[in-house]
This record gives C-alpha cells, structure tokens and sequence, in this order.
C-alpha cells in the first residue's frame, strides 16, 4: 500500500470502515461532520486511491440505493508480539481480523539478531500459507519501554542487548513496509480495545502478568505513553522496602515478588522444601533440568494443594495493593487483566478485586469491572495491527 490518506477527513473515513466494517455512504454521514456533497468528494477520492472499494448494494433507506464501501479486501498488516519467553506472529486483514497466527518459543535475551530472524521466518511461513503475498505495515511489540517515536527500545531489564537497538529501521528494510514498535502491554490494550473486553471503554487500565508486569494506559481512547515512553512501568514500583532483588537493579520491586518469574522461582522453592507435595510431584516428573512455570502453579491450585493456592492469593494480594494506588490516582472505567499468569485464573482475580475494593475509595471503584481480558494470545498481535494501521490510516 502506497496510498495514505490526504486530510483528516478520509483518515476518519478510513478508520470507521477499519472498526464497524463495510458501510453505505449515507450510514458514514451519519457518523462524520460533512455534507452530503463533501462526503460524496472524499469517499471518490479514496476510491481513485484504492484504499477503498464499493461493496455491493447497501440497504434502502427510501430513494435509489447507495453501495456500500469497504476498505481494499486485499489489505494486509502483520502483528509481531514479543514476549520474554515466546513469539506470536499473525496476519490481519484491514478490518484487523486475524487471519493465520502462528506462536514459537524462545527466549528474548538470544538478542534482536536471533528474535528477528525468527520473526522474520515466521512470517514468511504465514505468507507461502497463501494469506498475504505482501504486506503493507507491521506492528511490533516488545517487552520493554520503547522510545515510541523512533521505534527503539530503551534499557529493558528483561532484554540484554536490545538498548538502543533500531527495531524500527531494521524490520521495515527487511519487511519492505512501514513499521511501528511499541511496548507489548500498550498493544495488549490496543488489541482489546479493539475486539476484545475494552471495546467501548474510553479510559481504562490493563495490567499484563507475564515474565515481567507492565500496565497499558487508554485515556479518552488513545494510549498514554508518558514523556519518554516509560508510562505504565507498574512492575518496578516497589511493594517492600529493601526487598527482593528485581533484574532493574531495584529491591522490592512488584515485579520481584509476583511474576511469572518470581512464581516459578517461589514454586520451585515450595516443592524442593517438602512445603507443596503437588508442586513436588510437577517437578519431578520434569526431570532435573525441569523448571516449573505458571501453568504448574495453575494445576496444583486445581487440584487442591493449599501452598499453590497461597502463591497465588499473595501474588494478587501485592498486584492488587499497586493497582488500587493506581485506581485512586486514574479513576479508570475499567480495569483488564491479561498475560500468561491469567492461566492462574479467578483465584487471582479474586484476590486482586479484594485489595482493590477494599483500599481504594468506593467513589473510584462503585461501578468499576475487573476482568481477565478476552483475546488471550491473540490480544498483542490484534493490537499490533491496529498500531500500524492507526499509523497508515493517517494523514501524511
């Protein structure tokens, strides 16, 4: 895709189509500040471009029939979701509908080189699939703050030899496309502000538990990213004072105390201690080499074991004291949990819903919905798209 839209005007055409689907002229005048004569010059105007095509005949509202129009059915955008221990890799097509997705471990401190070129192998397999023979914009997530307006990571904890690295630059050589990057936690938002739990949510807060803890910021519908990126870094805000060393260089960090890392290491602790009898059992059908992770945690819970179900009602106990000061300060209209460590379930909803309800005034949180998120594996890949779409789908 060559063409951007000319005014802000066809940029807000381009987007209701993107997030209601094909539609009739009259049913976008209905929703735009135009005339019907003006409506009629921009939607022509991105019909000569080809970002937009007619689509059939749209319903009678009374005289001749309008078509409706739709964004190019042959649009594609790739959604790249980074994580610390895994990569997810999807196609959408204009509408953000995910089309192929495709998950592969490994390991982000094998470096930028080694992660991108398995990226890049994976996206070539979703494209000899026969799902894209192009693509016309990439979306990158990453688990780490990201200096947003040159796409460049800046000190990640979790990411040794990343800083400053050039993802932007490099992926859009290698793709031929535009790229944007972006923190993995602000595309969780954006993806279930799209299709998922938030869509008609305008501020809210979405906390990822994974390896790491991060928080997405939505304000009046758009991510809040700070000065210099770093907005929303709720894993490195201490809970105890001279604590736990955390990867930053910090004690006491949240992110020390409840993580996936630090419930693995916590759960490891319990089973070689004789404390968790299931938890023991889990690792030592693993082998020596084995390492518990999350999951186990989940399915010693489930299974009754009273330690497994401890870890994680003081793992939410602690999330939910940082998200109750951040409930206080934000007042959001919702508050989604997502990441890995969601496989832990409602026992740690539970747990952090009470520490919320209870330390935050009823004002804040009368009328305030905390839920795990919707889209899963599929919530940074969706709001990957929607970055670079939101990038192509606006005036030059």
């Amino acid at each position: 895709m060559t063409a951007r839209p000319a005014n802000a005007h066809q940029a807000r055409l381009l987007r209701l189509l993107r997030d209601g689907g094909p539609n009739s002229r009259a049913q976008l005048g209905d929703q735009v500040d135009l005339s019907r004569s003006k409506l009629a010059v921009e939607v022509d105007r991105l019909l000569e471009t080809g970002l937009v095509v007619a689509d059939g005949l749209a319903a009678s509202r009374g005289g001749r029939r309008s078509h409706n129009i739709r964004l190019a059915p042959g649009m594609r955008f790739l959604g790249v979701d980074i994580g610390a221990t895994s990569i997810d890799v999807a196609v959408t097509n204009a509408e953000l509908e995910v089309l192929g997705h495709l998950n592969h471990p490994m390991d982000v401190r094998e470096g930028p080189v080694a992660v991108f070129e398995q990226v890049l192998v994976m996206a070539s397999k979703l494209k000899a699939s026969g799902l894209a023979e192009e693509f016309d914009g990439a979306g990158i997530g990453v688990p780490g703050p990201v200096r947003f307006p040159e796409g460049v990571p800046v000190a990640p904890p979790i990411m040794p030899g990343w800083d400053g690295f050039p993802v932007r630059e490099a992926l859009s050589q290698e793709l031929g496309c535009p790229v944007m990057v972006d923190n993995d936690v602000n595309l969780m938002a954006m993806g279930e502000q799209h299709a998922g739990v938030a869509r008609s949510v305008g501020d809210f807060l979405c906390v990822k538990i994974g390896t790491g803890i991060g928080c997405g910021i939505v304000v009046a519908g758009e991510v809040y990213r700070g000065t210099t990126g770093s907005a929303g870094d709720i894993g490195h805000i201490q809970v105890e004072s001279d604590g736990r060393a955390c990867a930053c260089g910090n004690k006491g960090c949240l992110e020390a105390y409840f993580s996936g890392a630090a419930l693995a290491r916590d759960a490891e602790e319990a089973a070689r201690t004789g404390r968790s009898p299931e938890l023991a059992v889990l690792l030592d059908a693993l082998g020596p080499a084995g390492r518990l992770t999350a999951a186990d945690v989940a399915k010693a819970a489930a299974a009754g074991d009273p330690t497994a179900i401890d870890l994680i009602r003081e793992g939410g106990n602690r999330v939910g004291q940082v998200i109750a000061g951040l409930v206080s300060f934000f007042n959001p209209g919702l508050v989604v949990i997502g990441g890995g460590v969601t496989g832990l379930g409602h026992t740690l909803l539970a747990s952090v819903r009470t520490q919320v309800y209870k330390q935050s005034l009823p004002l804040a949180t009368g009328n305030l919905p905390i839920v795990l998120g919707e889209l899963g594996q599929t919530a940074g890949v969706t709001g990957a798209a929607r970055l670079i779409s939101d990038h192509l789908f606006s005036p030059v």
